[in-house]
């Protein structure tokens, strides 16, 4: 019996609900998307969200049972990364598949190049009717429809947690009241019950969540109230760790700064201070819990449309977050909490939800593009940095990736963190700081090995032993960047870590 048969069989659909209720629905009829091989998209993107920011990735207070619903019914990802740990610039590696050299959005600011591809300008073009509804994020304060989808409903710059002004497909403008991720919700179900169930769709969705500042909803805002919070062991453990990370713990990125305005009157390294770190994490992994009931409320949704089987669910986030490993906040650095990011994926064309898989290889957000493209029957993009994970979760890829390159450009409105350029290895990591000018690296380099030291509290760079190692670790890393086109390696200069505060407009 075919797993679609014995699903339809057994008809149940588990709705799993915050407190413990349980809907059990029966499926008597064979779904529309019988007819329709080819496989919708759902893409959920939240931003600034931590890998380990969920339950199914070990978080011991923060539950997420809808997201977790997903990876019970499809493939959980535990090694996923993003190749520029910030928004603009890995969301533009997510749509077209290529490293933030190669596209030019490199920081907060620019537009994606309007000659170059993306997957869901493939997906219009083969057939799927396209929508997008939320944070774009991709040109500060342009909330222009974009290329690539029949309906779009933005707004300017990063948006707040209440009550946004979005700019609809028409054109018009209008403030619509409510909670930013219960609202775009709101949006993407109405869109898909307007859908003709005979045209694929790729409905996808940029929540505000979990980015800074953090505002849970009234329901959510005590959740983790009873929680304690500490510093991470490792913001105290920086005697062999470059000095600029060091220079910023009193800083926006540091968490003896102002910690998003959860800290008043900063720096504060008094031992009374953690309580504002303490409120701050709370109040980011309360924006998650609405996450996760949007996650919910499109399962179901799709399931009363009888389109959930013939749909790939995906949920991930454009970047993560350090919130005080080696005494940092924000992202940006190539360390594991900045660089390393959720990914949870029903698609049960590939995968049977009786079945589901973990995934340990190494994904980028730039497989996103060719893997969707993959699964959908499109046409490929003309070039692509990332490939096809479709392979990986079916049948398994031997010749799968080892091993990746990680970048990252100084920024003047961000004078918090140096260039960077990194090789990550499925044992080893090795970081390195170049100026801008091609002269000797002014920072210590980083080194640890990630299977003994995940926290990467050990640094080994100054070891004699492993001097070898990292020759080779860095031949390697030139030659990644070699073969992605980025020769010569192009960035600016490095102009130190400074403490003044970024423009309020920008933060």
């Amino acid at each position: 019996m075919s797993d679609l048969l014995r699903n339809l069989r057994s008809g149940l659909h588990a709705g799993l609900r915050r407190g413990g209720v349980v809907a059990l629905t029966l499926a008597l009829t064979l779904p529309a998307f019988a007819a329709t091989p080819r496989p919708n998209v759902v893409f959920v993107l939240t931003d600034d969200q931590r890998w380990d920011a969920m339950s199914c990735m070990g978080n011991p207070y923060l539950q997420t049972p809808n997201i977790d619903r997903l990876a019970n019914e499809g493939v959980l990802f535990r090694n996923h990364f993003c190749t520029t740990s910030l928004c603009s610039p890995s969301r533009a590696s997510i749509l077209g598949g290529l490293y933030a050299h190669a596209h030019g959005v490199v920081n907060n600011f620019t537009e994606y190049p309007p000659d170059l591809p993306t997957f869901p300008r493939q997906l219009q073009q083969a057939g799927y009717r396209t929508a997008y509804f939320g944070k774009w994020h991709m040109g500060e304060d342009n909330d222009d429809k974009r290329p690539g989808f029949d309906t779009f409903v933005t707004h300017r710059g990063q948006g707040k947690y209440f009550d946004n002004e979005f700019r609809f497909s028409g054109g018009e403008r209008r403030l619509v009241p409510g909670y930013y991720t219960t609202v775009v919700t709101d949006m993407a179900v109405d869109w898909l019950r307007q859908q003709d169930r005979n045209q694929p769709f790729l409905l996808m969705i940029g929540h505000k969540a979990p980015h800074s500042f953090y505002f849970p909803e009234a329901k959510y805002a005590d959740a983790f109230a009873d929680v304690r919070i500490p510093y991470p062991e490792s913001a105290f453990e920086l005697g062999d760790k470059p000095k600029w990370i060091s220079q910023r713990l009193t800083t926006w990125h540091g968490i003896y700064g102002p910690l998003f305005d959860w800290r008043k009157n900063f720096p504060d390294t008094s031992a009374k201070g953690m309580l504002a770190f303490e409120n701050m994490t709370r109040a980011y992994w309360g924006t998650i819990l609405s996450v996760d009931d949007s996650v919910g409320r499109l399962y179901d949704e799709l399931w009363r449309l009888d389109q959930l089987d013939n749909t790939v669910f995906i949920f991930t986030s454009d970047n993560g977050l350090l919130n005080g490993e080696h005494g940092m906040v924000d992202k940006r650095t190539a360390h594991e909490p900045s660089i390393r990011i959720p990914l949870v994926v029903r698609a049960p064309m590939l995968v049977s939800p009786h079945r589901p898989k973990v995934v340990e290889a190494q994904t980028l957000t730039l497989d996103f593009a060719p893997t969707i493209l993959d699964i959908c029957g499109a046409s490929p993009l003309p070039k692509v940095h990332g490939r096809s994970w479709k392979q990986l979760i079916t049948t398994g890829d031997p010749d799968w990736r080892t091993a990746w390159y990680y970048e990252y450009n100084y920024e003047k409105q961000f004078p918090y963190t140096p260039n960077v350029r990194a090789i990550r290895t499925d044992e080893w990591k090795y970081i390195h700081y170049p100026p801008g000018d091609g002269s000797p690296d002014q920072h210590m380099a980083e080194l640890y090995h990630l299977t003994s030291d995940p926290e990467e509290r050990h640094n080994l760079i100054g070891e004699a032993k492993y001097a070898g190692l990292v020759k080779e670790l860095r031949q390697e890393l030139d030659e990644l960047i070699a073969a992605s086109g980025a020769v010569p390696d192009k960035m600016p200069m490095d102009e130190g870590i400074k403490g003044e505060l970024p423009d309020e407009k920008i933060r």
